[in-house]
């Protein structure tokens, strides 16, 4: 295991991953949902992949990262996924963190920051609480600016064109 607990990282043998990341954070947008993707890799391999679609499943926990671990546990047969690689274009919220710590992911690789939600490095470092028995190495930065031109271009159309999601009254 890693001896730092969050590095900045571009490695040509996880860019990779992360681009089929950034091929379902595209699926995500095509949708007309918010355009994240995650890919959860055991031994090299891709065994469970999503992008965010909550309001197309009218569900607010279909996050990326949340849909790509549930097809992984069902590939696997295991809710544990020990050892396998979580890559996810954004860092992830609250939620999708402690996803991945119940599923005992060992290692985290974001693109992008995302100062307004992102629940490892920006709003809050839940990942180095003292309490947590499971530890996850973190890798930041692989392929970011192509994961964050992603996620700025969608909310910049989307302010050009006044689109907004109209909250239940």
């Amino acid at each position: 295991m890693e001896s730092t607990r969050s590095k900045r990282f571009s490695s040509t043998v996880r860019e990779p991953f992360m681009r089929t990341a950034l091929a379902e954070a595209n699926r995500a947008e095509a949708v007309g949902e918010v355009p994240i993707g995650a890919v959860v890799v055991v031994d090299g391999e891709i065994v469970g992949s999503g992008f965010n679609q909550p309001i197309a499943m009218h569900d607010p926990t279909a996050h990326a990262e949340i849909v790509a671990l549930r097809a992984a546990g069902l590939a696997c047969s295991n809710y544990r996924l020990t050892g396998a690689s979580l890559y996810v274009t954004v860092e992830p919220c609250l939620m999708c963190v402690g996803a991945l710590i119940h599923a005992r992911i060992g290692t985290l690789v974001f693109g992008a920051a995302e100062p307004k939600a992102g629940a490892v490095q920006s709003m809050c470092r839940s990942l180095d609480h003292p309490s947590l028995n499971h530890k996850v190495v973190v890798i930041t930065g692989v392929l970011e600016a192509e994961c964050s031109a992603v996620l700025q271009g969608f909310f910049q159309r989307r302010r050009e064109a006044n689109v907004f999601t109209t909250p239940l009254s």
